[in-house]
Formats: C-alpha cells, structure tokens, sequence
C-alpha cells in the first residue's frame, strides 16, 4: 500500500464563533481534533498545526504556523516542512469536521491511487468542494507552495492544482458558525429520531400525506399531467351511429347486389337507404344507410357488370359498428384519480367530453444552490458548471411536473429563509443542494424554522439517502434533492411520480420489474440505485461502479434499477426508464 502522511489543521482564528478553540468543541462524545485524528490514524505520520495541545499522544508532530493565524495555506506550509518524510501521498484535513469517518478517507485515497490526480478533494452533500479534505500526490503540494511564494492569508483555492479531482462523500460537513454546531449536535441525534425510510415506505408516505391540490374545471387538452378529480363519463354514444367498420359495400339482404353509384364517405352526407338486394360503395368510419344489413369488406367483394358478389369461401361478417356499442350515455370513461394523459383527452373527446374536474398538473420552481454553480460563461477558480439544472425542467415534464421557474440560490445565511417566505408560484419546490445531515445542513433548519412538516426525512437507499420531503403549510411540497448530479437526478426518478400522486390525487402507477442479471455484483448492504441496459434475453445488467459527479453514467443507458441489500443474480427489480 501507498504510503501515506496526514496534516491536520487545528489553528484559525475562528472570527466567526468570536475567537473559540474550533477543534475542541465536542460533538458527539468527541472533540472534532478527536474525529479528525481517527480518521487519520491509519497514516504514517501526522502533524497537527495549530496551538500546543498537551493531551496528544507523544508520536503526533505538533507545529504552528508563523504568525499565528495567518491561513490555511500557510499552516499547510508549515505542516510539509514539519513531516519530514518522503511518503507520497498526504492528506490534508481540516479539524472542524464533526462527521468525517475513516471511511471517507479511505475513499479519497482509493481515488488518488487509481486517478493518478495532483489532487483530489471531497463534496459535500450539497456538491459544494471541500478542498481540506483532500489527499495530494505530495509533489504536486510541494509544488503548488513553491509556486504561490508568500503563503500567507493566501486562499485555499490559489493552491488549487489543474489536474484535480472532486468526489462526492457523505458526512463531511463543516462548522464554521454557532449555529452549525448546534446543528451538528442536534443531527447525532436525527437519526435516532427519524430513521431513514425504505423507499416503498417514503412512497407510501407522500401518496398518502400530501395535501391534495385544489380541485377545478379544465379543459382536459390544457392539463396533461394532472388528474381526475371525479370520474368521467360519457356524455355521447360512441360511435353516434352505426358505421362501416371497414372499406367495402354497404349491402341490404342477400346477395347478389346491384351496385348502386353513389358512395358513403366518412364526414360525408349519408346515403339514401337501401332497399333488398342493393348495395352501396362504402368507406371506414362513414355512417351506413338505412335498410344495410352488413358491410361486406373490400377483400372478401367481387364486382362485375354493376353487380355485386361475395368471393365464394369467406367468412360471412357485419362488420358494422353500432351505436353505442362502445360506450352509451352516462357509461364510465375513466375513474376518479386518473392520470390526464394524450390517451384520456383521445378518450373522453370521443364521447364529446372536453372539460372536467381536475387536480394539478403539479407545478414546480427549481432552485438550485451554491456559490461555486455556474450555468452560463466562463468557469472562474472553484466554480463548478451546472450540469443538472438545465435538464431538471425535462426530467419533471417526464412525471407530469410543468416548470415555471428556474434560479440560483447563493450561500448567504438566509437564503432558504427568504426562498419559503416568498410563497413561490409553485406547487412543488425543488432545492438542489444544502440537504445533508451534518453541520453545513441550511436546508433542513430553514425547514424547521419555517414551520415545515418533514413527510420524508431521509432515505435508505444510496444514492440519495440525504433526500428530504416536507409541506410548508397545505400549499407548496418541498423536494430537498442531494447536489451530486446522480444522486439528484436518481432520487428525483424514484419520488417524482408519488410527489404527483400524492398532489393530485392520481392512482399510483404500475412498477416496472423484473430481472437484473448481474444483481450479486451490483447489490450492497443498502438498496441501491444505479444505472442499467436492456439485454436480449430479458430485464436489465446494471453498472456495478457509478461517477455519481455527473451524468455521463446515463449515457446509452435504458434507465435506473432499484437493487435490494444482498440481491442475487436474477433478482426481480424496479425498473426506472429514461425517457429521452
């Protein structure tokens, strides 16, 4: 194995929480300088830079950088020159991180040996880089220090290399404010409080506690996407009269007919009735004439001398539509809950039905979060492109969801606040960003703040676990969706249509299932959600590893399987098709 050096930075000034020793407020049990360093034990040699701290053990390398106080960068500095070893790869970590597990860092390495990066630092939940927490080849460090000349007050983001990685990682979190740590405290005891939810629970869940939206009068071609509020039943026979069910003859009696010259067309004026013994030419979908007993189809008809004959050895048929055959006045439609789709409008238009009661459809406003998210221009020094928030807008429209609008939240301390007390035009708020459980979690205090009732809090299942749902009053759901592009996206497919269902009151829709050829190599100790293709001999092979940093996993992929814990090949799983 590589090996492997850790700095610790255990100074600052920590201007923001007037001046206190960050790394030895306990959370937990613990002090974040004790977190920090469990993370690191399995590392050769660690230095800790900050103030002298008697109670550590004698093998850890205690420096200061000079001033005191004087940044990140130059604690680093301080923190190379004090290792003195020649391992090849160093952490770099911050001691204000009241969540961070050995894990995690067990992961940064894992991508830094198969990477072969300068640099690679972790995102939180959010998506927001946390760059102390990284792991650096320790030339490329050495390097960026040289490069910088004076390190003091320098920011972090000068000492940034080109050829860096960035990987989303649960729980790291930081504290920078009092009013983080006291949600870093509260959050050791979230989870006892409110478990994370089994996916069909969560479903369950948002069917069932979501206020309805209110009910009113559409016409059904103006709300694709909403749902019946009370069924709907024809107001006209269908068909309105008896028509030919085929291109052929009309004809009256037996045959022999005389061909008559005149022709019934669909739309067009009827013909005279017949009398015994005559025929008429006739086309699909026209009103037959009185007196016709039968339609005698094209290929089954012979005509000679305007006569009329039936080709000897077929079948005799009527092949007349009726009147109200398939449906009468008063005759059910569609039930009440039912979707208003392409096929419903069709539907009930043919029985003269336009408008009808309705809930929804569901109208969204998507904000996403992050100072570093930038959709348009030129990326500048930490910025991330937005590469989820363009498509969102689409990926809605496949459930029905109608967007109308689209902004971007900076990181100020009361952005969620004021985003919840503009009472958005929308049904549905869908924040990108901010969900997790840890100490940078905005989104979920603004919820409690605001009054929120948390339908879902979290989610077993990963991606996505940090996922939150909540109804701010019996007006608007909020959707709290992970910044990790597929984790985003992934959880927004698993939720979105029990989010309508539950809105609008719609009928849950039929899972698709069946079998994932390859499920022991893709399935872990908790349900996952990863990509998968079709196969030819049936069900799906999903994609063992995902690069959850963006989309490209989703690329000739026919959609998303649900894996349980421990599946085995050939287990039977939902199916989450990607419409493109």
């Amino acid at each position: 194995m590589t090996a492997v050096d850790a700095i610790v930075l255990a100074g600052g000034r920590a201007s923001r929480m007037g001046g206190v020793d960050k790394p030895a407020i306990v959370i937990g049990g613990r002090s974040m300088l004790e977190v920090a360093l469990a993370a690191v034990a399995s590392c050769a040699h660690t230095v800790v830079v900050g103030p002298h701290r008697p109670e550590l053990p004698p093998q850890i390398i205690q420096v200061r950088e000079v001033p005191p106080g004087s940044g990140p960068v130059a604690a680093i500095g301080t923190g190379l020159r004090a290792l003195g070893s020649a391992a090849p790869l160093v952490v770099v970590l911050a001691a204000d991180l009241p969540f961070l597990s050995e894990w995690a860092l067990a992961e940064l390495l894992r991508h830094a040996n198969e990477s072969g990066a300068d640099a690679v630092f972790a995102a939180d939940e959010s998506g927001r880089p946390q760059y102390l927490i990284g792991v650096w080849r320790r030339s490329a460090l050495a390097a960026a220090l040289d490069g910088l000349g004076a390190l003091i007050n320098q920011p972090m983001k000068a000492l940034v290399p080109a050829d860096a990685a960035i990987i989303p990682l649960p729980g790291v979190g930081d504290c920078d404010t009092e009013e983080q740590v006291r949600q870093a405290r509260a959050a050791v005891e979230t989870p006892r409080r409110h478990p994370p939810l089994e996916l069909d629970e969560a479903r369950a869940l948002l069917r069932g506690r979501l206020s309805r939206l209110t009910e009113y009068e559409a016409d059904l071609r103006s709300v694709t996407g909403a749902a019946l509020a009370g069924p709907l039943t024809a107001a006209g026979p269908l068909p309105r009269f008896d028509v030919s069910a085929m291109d052929g003859y009309a004809v009256a009696g037996d045959g022999p007919w005389r061909l008559r010259r005149d022709i019934g067309f669909a739309g067009g004026r009827r013909p005279v009735g017949l009398l015994s013994g005559e025929a008429v030419r006739i086309a699909t979908g026209a009103h037959v004439p009185d007196g016709t007993t039968g339609v005698l189809r094209d290929e089954f008809a012979h005509v000679a001398e305007e006569t009329l004959y039936r080709l000897p050895d077929t079948p005799p048929r009527d092949d007349i539509r009726r009147r109200g055959e398939d449906r009468e006045v008063g005759d059910l439609v569609a039930p009440e809950g039912t979707p208003v789709t392409a096929a419903l409008v069709s539907a009930a238009a043919s029985v003269e039905v336009t408008a009808a009661p309705v809930r929804g459809p569901v109208r969204a406003r998507i904000v996403m979060t992050g100072d570093e998210i930038r959709s348009e221009g030129p990326l500048q020094a930490g910025q991330t492109r937005d590469s989820i928030g363009p498509i969102l807008p689409d990926l809605l429209s496949w459930y029905g969801i109608h967007t109308v609008d689209r902004v971007h939240l900076r990181d100020t301390p009361h952005g969620f606040d004021e985003v919840m007390a503009a009472s958005p035009d929308g049904d549905l708020l869908v924040i990108v960003g901010a969900t997790g459980g840890g100490a940078a979690d905005q989104l979920r205090a603004a919820l409690t703040r605001a009054g929120a009732e948390i339908v879902v809090p979290r989610l077993r299942l990963r991606p996505g676990g940090s996922t939150v749902v909540a109804e701010l009053g019996p007006g608007t759901t909020v959707l709290g969706l992970p910044g990790n592009p597929f984790a985003a996206v992934a959880t927004l497919m698993t939720l979105a249509p029990a989010i309508v269902e539950g809105r609008t009151g719609a009928s849950a829709a039929r899972p698709q299932r069946g079998p994932l050829r390859n499920a022991a190599e893709v399935a872990g100790p908790v349900p996952r959600i990863v990509p998968a293709r079709a196969v030819d001999e049936g069900g799906w092979v999903g994609d063992p590893a995902v690069r959850t940093a963006h989309l490209g996993g989703l690329v000739d992929r026919d959609g998303l399987v649900v894996v349980p814990p421990d599946a085995v090949d050939g287990a039977i799983v939902e199916f989450l098709p990607l419409r493109y």
